[in-house]
């Protein structure tokens, strides 16, 4: 049975099938499009999360290659370029929180991680 999503269900209502649960491996990311617009997706262990994969500090789509970890209890990725802390959940700079980079919500449905076509910014 193939388990991706068809078009006329999670798709139409907003919904994009990027892969399967186990093309990402824990603890790492991946770059995916959704509406045009390049998403750094990350497999960690509080589950899947999207942000924007613009590095706005390097000018460089560069996230997914970010690594993950924790600072001061939040979820975080490093910028491998400048070393810049995003909040996975807020997508808020540490270093500067004037600068955010949108987030998209994550689902699983199915053995499938599927992204919100509608970014958050805050």
């Amino acid at each position: 049975m193939n388990s991706r999503v068809q078009p006329g269900n999670m798709n139409s209502a907003g919904w994009q099938d990027v892969c399967a649960i186990d093309d990402v491996l824990p603890g790492t990311g991946v770059a995916a499009r959704i509406q045009g617009a390049q998403v750094a997706l990350f497999h960690t262990e509080d589950g899947f999360f999207a942000i924007g994969n613009h590095d706005p500090f390097s000018d460089a789509n560069v996230l997914a290659r970010g690594i993950l970890g924790d600072v001061n209890g939040k979820l975080v990725v490093a910028s491998p370029v400048y070393k810049q802390h995003f909040c996975l959940h807020t997508g808020i700079c540490l270093e500067d929180m004037t600068v955010a980079l949108p987030t998209w919500p994550v689902t699983v449905r199915d053995g499938r991680v599927l992204v919100s076509h509608q970014a958050r910014l805050v």
